[in-house]
Parts: structure tokens; sequence; C-alpha cells
């Protein structure tokens, strides 16, 4: 007599492909750990911008009996494509939907999506697991936690499931194998201690903290796995101070020996939350080791207070200085527009202040009503009109005007592109001083001016062709001096592009560089070493040579050093 056997597989679409999923193996850990021994699970990882076809024959070839998929905001729509697309080919299957972005409308999925039988809400590695037993052995969902489903006519829904266990660990050789070295992620706690009104982590019940032995064995495992990046995705990991203290002190003492060189741990942390001591000991890390990013959303206080947020601003914004001192970590650092009683004014002070703390990442983010999250649940009390399509965009607030917001994007475009990409860094810091406008005036007005040249145009901009945009539109600007800027333009460009080459626009055909350049070899402690690239140019604003060797990488600012030789007159 054969035994009975059950294949499932787990599917995930991520957003891009050098971004890893953890969820998937999450739920086959679970299965290990609490299915009966006739089930085996396969993870099928793709992304949004692949050919659904593909993937769905990807699934199709396992010929599963089982497949559930990992739903967020940024999957759902191609989720929902490639379900119907399985289902055809595999009308006996079963499926099942989790994730957060089904979670808090269990109801909802079911009702709309017909081919959909199950949906798992929160933490799904015990759920998951018993509604494959479930399934195996042909019985009914009743009594399982966090399973919606129907019965009959009716709707069975279940609150989603918060575990009072750790969850088994979801690292296996299997998950190495498929890792291949794209971005890595690590749980060491679950819950989160605030409870902001626009997001769902405070709905994950209180913070619980996974055994700190296992924290520092699976860190060691993604350290050495091959990635460049571990993101620790606990949701304010410096909730636990001591615990905090304990696993950063360890990546500092290992790096280099127990953990690769050259791996960056990225984490979120509250910045009011640290002090002197646990600043210090950032202090040590190695350059590149860490990033920290810091969510502000906000420098209103009312703001804050409407949602819920508990922030010791001053203490905020001086903590973020004595990191970024350091010099030795990159801060990434994020404002969130359309929040309550945060008008246009509002809006940009918090800016300014966010932008003077020099973070080297200030991202502008939109605020979205996710399903589940009390902003969406009580209009009430938070009224905006927002896209009723993933990802919940907000268009509109009492206090912002959709053209608001929609000059808020632009702003947007010109920070990402100007600021955050890091090549334009020189350039700014003159535009600021000469122009005199702030922060926000800045990229809001040049942001505006990219816009009016066609959506089209700007999106698929090439960089060179960027520049020249940046330097036609300041170099008209009252107090820019043309020669200035154009030498401040070429630094950013020779630092931060590898290829030496500059843009026709801040070209000069000049004899005396091919003279300059001549007088540095001669020099032989200033010749290039061998294999290694140089990038030169003339700069006439201080009569000198400019030249980049294309080696040592700044790890947080992402430039190559530069040197100058000034010529003779």
């Amino acid at each position: 007599m054969t035994e009975q056997s059950l294949t499932a597989v787990l599917c995930v679409l991520n957003s891009q492909y050098i971004h890893s999923s953890l969820a998937p193996w999450c739920l086959s850990a679970g299965i290990d750990t609490y299915c009966e021994k006739g089930i085996t699970a396969k993870v099928i990882e793709g992304t949004i911008n692949e050919n659904i076809e593909n993937i769905a024959q990807r699934i199709i070839a396992q010929n599963p009996q089982v497949i559930g998929f990992c739903c967020y905001i940024w999957n759902i729509t191609a989720t929902k494509q490639l379900l119907r697309l399985v289902k055809n080919k595999l009308p006996n299957s079963t499926i099942i939907l989790g994730g957060p972005e089904v979670s808090y409308n269990a109801e909802e999925i079911l009702r709309e999506e017909a081919l959909v039988q199950y949906v798992v809400s929160g933490e799904g590695e015990k759920p998951f697991a018993l509604l494959l037993n479930a399934i195996y052995h042909s019985k009914g969902a009743h009594n399982i936690p966090g399973v919606s489903y129907r019965k009959g006519g009716e709707m069975v829904i279940a609150s989603p499931y918060i575990s009072a266990e750790d969850p088994p660990s979801p690292y296996t050789e299997e998950y190495f194998t498929a890792l291949k070295g794209r971005i890595a992620y690590l749980e060491t706690s679950r819950g989160c201690p605030y409870f902001c009104a626009f997001c769902l982590s405070g709905r994950c019940g209180k913070v619980r903290f996974f055994e700190l032995e296992r924290a520092k064995k699976e860190l060691l495992l993604l350290a050495n796995s091959g990635t460049q990046t571990v993101k620790l995705v606990d949701r304010t990991f410096n909730a636990n101070r001591k615990r905090a203290m304990e696993l950063y002190r360890f990546i500092i003492e290992n790096y280099g020996t127990a953990i690769s060189q050259g791996v960056c741990f990225h984490f979120e942390i509250a910045g009011d939350l640290l002090d002197e001591e646990m600043i210090s000991l950032l202090g040590t890390a190695p350059v590149g080791a860490m990033q920290l990013e810091i969510g502000l959303q906000s420098f209103n206080a009312k703001t804050l207070a409407a949602i819920n947020r508990k922030t010791d601003v001053e203490r905020l914004k001086n903590n973020i200085k004595c990191i970024v001192a350091k010099a030795n970590m990159h801060i990434h650092i994020d404002l969130i527009a359309g929040l309550p009683y945060e008008d246009l004014h509002s809006f940009a002070e918090s800016f300014n202040i966010a932008y003077e703390l020099k973070p080297h990442m200030l991202q502008l983010g939109f605020l979205k009503l996710l399903h589940g999250a009390p902003m969406r649940e009580n209009p009430a009390k938070f009224p905006c009109h927002y896209v009723q399509h993933p990802p919940y965009e907000v268009i509109e607030t009492p206090w912002l005007s959709s053209d608001e917001l929609l000059s808020l994007h632009h702003t947007e475009d010109a920070l990402q592109r100007l600021f955050n990409s890091g090549r334009f860094r020189r350039t700014l810091e003159y535009l600021l001083k000469q122009t005199g406008n702030t922060p926000f005036e800045l990229f809001s007005q040049f942001g505006k001016f990219a816009a009016g040249q066609g959506a089209e145009k700007v999106s698929k901009i090439s960089l060179d062709d960027y520049t020249a945009l940046v330097f036609t539109y300041f170099s008209r600007q009252s107090g820019i001096d043309r020669t200035v800027l154009r030498d401040v333009m070429v630094c950013d460009r020779l630092t931060t592009n590898s290829s030496g080459r500059l843009p026709s626009i801040l070209r000069i055909k000049d004899p005396a560089l091919k003279r300059a350049i001549n007088e540095l070899k001669r020099n032989e402690a200033l010749r290039p070493k061998k294999g290694v690239k140089r990038g030169w140019a003339l700069l006439y604003s201080e009569q000198c040579l400019v030249y980049v060797d294309y080696q040592n990488k700044n790890p947080i600012t992402g430039e190559y050093p530069s040197n100058k030789l000034y010529l003779n007159s």
C-alpha cells in the first residue's frame, strides 16, 4: 500500500530580485515542525517584474495539492493574477492566502476571490501547518487559530493569530541554496512597543524576544552566507536596550573574523531610545559594518500625538547628530507625507529639520491606508481620501490638497535623484549656500521644473541628461557662479562615477588639461598604482587639476577620494 502524501508549494513574489523573502521559509519551517510525515513543501520565489505565466509554470510543474501565497501591498495584484493561472491548470488544488495584505480583511478576500479556499491571518507557521494536516486527513478547518474559510453560505472569520512560542528557524540548507547572495533578512523578535495609527506592527502583540543565543547563531549563519546585507526586521531593534547592546557588541567583536568582512547589518531603531553608552558603542563599529534606519514620521508635535507616536524630539535630533558625526555608518531617516495635522508648511518644517541633521538618506514616503491600520478603520478620526487599490496611497487630506500632494511627489523625485543618490552632495551644499533657499524650497522648486519636462522623459532620463538639467536650471539662479557650479558638479561626478568620464555639459576642451595631466605623471609619487583607473578634470574656479583614483570607495558615502594638483600660473 502506497503511503499517502501531500505536496504544498509556498510562493511569494518579491518586489525585486535582490530582495529575498523570509515568509515562505518560515512557513516551510512550520511544516517541518508541526506537520505529519507525509506532508512536504517547496518554496518558489519570483518577482512582480517577471512574466507571471513563467512563474505559474514553475508552480504547476510541482503538481501540488496545496498552494500558499504570501501577500503584501506590492504583490497582491500580481498574486491574484498568478493564482488564477495556476488554478486554471490545477483545478483541484487548494489555494491559501496569508500575509499582512490579507490578515485583516479575510472576509473581503473570501467574498471577492472565489478561487481562494482559506486565508491565514497573523503568524502563519503553526496555523498553516495545522491546516495542511486537516487537508491531509480530509478534515475541516474548524478550531484552527487564524484560519478563515467558507462553510456553506457562511463565512468563518478568525482573528489574526499571535503565537506565544518562538517560531521554528527558517534557515535551512534549502534556504541558503536559494538565497544566492541576495539581501538576507533576520528576525530576532516579534511585536512592536509602539501603536502608530498608520502601521500594522502594533497589532502583532507585545514584543517577544527570541532566545539570545539563537539570534547570535542565525546572525553568523546569514553573515557568512555570501550576502552583502543582513536586514534585521525587528520593528524596533533597540526596544530592549540591554539585548540590543549585546548584539551590537557581538557584531563588533566578531567582525572580520567569525563575521565576513564587508557584510553590512541594517537595523530599524527608535532614535530617541539611544543613550550615550549605546552611541559610544556604535561609534566603535567598523566603517560600513552597520546602518541605521530611523523613522521620524514628522516633527509636528500635534501630528505625532494624533498617530500615537511618543517621541522625545529634541533627544532624537541630538542623537542623530551624534551618530552621523561618528562617520562610520550609513544613517537613513524617514518622513511621511499625508499624516494628520501636517499641512504643507508643517511638512516643509519637518523636511528642513530632517535635512539639516545630515543623514545619508532622507526618505520622503507617502501615507498608505493599510488594511488593519487604525487610520483606515477609523475614518471619522482620520479623515482622508486614498486610492482604493494597492498600495492605498493617500491622495488628499483636510490639511493637504491633492495638488499639494502631487507637488510633494515632484519634491520626492528631486530628493531621490539629487540627494539620496549621493551623486550631487557638493553641488547641493553650494546651491543651498548661494541661493539662500531652504532645503525644501530647493528640492520642491527643482522638482516642479523637472516635472515640467514631461513625466515620461524624466522617469527614463539618463544620468548625463539629468546632470545637464540640473546645471541648466541652477546656473540661471541668482547668486550662482556658473564656473563654480560646473566645478562642484565635476567633483561630484568624478568621485561617484568610476567611468572617469564627464557628461558633455561639464566637459571643456582645453589643451591645458593635457599639460596638467603630464605634470601629474611626471611626479612619481602622484602616479596611479598599476591597474587602477583614474579620472581627472580642470577646475577653473581654483586653477587646479582634480583627480580621482577608483579604489578605496567609502562604504558610507559611496564616494572615491579626490585629490587636487594646483597648477603653476
